[in-house]
């Protein structure tokens, strides 16, 4: 029951992340766009939604068993997004996702990688500062803004990809490939800070010992 839970939790985060793609791409202005995008997050957040990219960076905080919670979740991931994609499609809405395709396929796979690295920084910088900061509005703000940087800079998010190449039907052994390339990237990026956290506390660890 805890795996059909997580996989549900993961389509509901799914769905949000779309309909903040599908908000950012319904406007010209980039700024007001990466704003309203950022409801993606925040719904998810707020709600205890499950979202791959908010969740690789707590990795080396549980049980070895949880990569299978993140396999289950970037598959509900998924079927969000394109469920959601898929449902717009058959709308009146207009939202087309053609160009930004375009120019995420034509890009090297080295670059998909390290635009999906900081993407993964970013992210894991916005669920973990939602997570520990106490004073409300420092909570939004934590989730806001890391989600408009990551837009305005153009940084690759594995799950609103998956919005936007079912939204723009360009679904092949490419795109998958440069999926996969983008999961990875925003993977290594969200486990970055933890790793330098960890290491800021073993050396806080060892000067107390030192000390004693």
């Amino acid at each position: 029951m805890s795996h059909i839970r997580t996989i549900i939790l993961a389509i509901g985060g799914g769905i949000w992340i779309a309909i903040g793609g599908a908000a950012y791409l319904s406007v010209e202005n980039k700024i007001i766009g990466s704003f309203l995008f950022s409801l993606g997050l925040f719904m998810i957040v707020t709600n205890e939604l499950n979202l791959f990219t908010g969740k690789i960076g707590y990795l080396f905080d549980n049980k070895p068993t949880y990569i299978i919670d993140l396999i289950e979740i970037w598959v509900g991931n998924f079927i969000g997004a394109a469920v959601t994609a898929l449902a717009l499609r058959m709308t009146r809405s207009g939202i087309c996702a053609d160009e930004i395709c375009e120019i995420k396929l034509d890009d090297s796979l080295l670059s998909i990688f390290m635009l999906a690295v900081f993407c993964g920084l970013l992210m894991y910088s916005a669920v973990n500062g939602y997570k520990t900061i106490s004073d409300p509005i420092g909570k939004h703000i934590a989730v806001i803004v890391p989600v408009m940087v990551f837009i305005l800079c153009g940084f690759e998010h594995c799950v609103a990809n998956m919005f936007y190449f079912s939204l723009a039907g360009v679904w092949n052994i490419d795109s998958f490939a440069y999926l996969g390339v983008m999961t990875l990237g925003n993977a290594a990026g969200a486990l970055i800070m933890p790793l330098i956290l960890r290491m800021k506390n073993y050396d806080i660890q060892n000067n107390k010992t030192k000390r004693v």
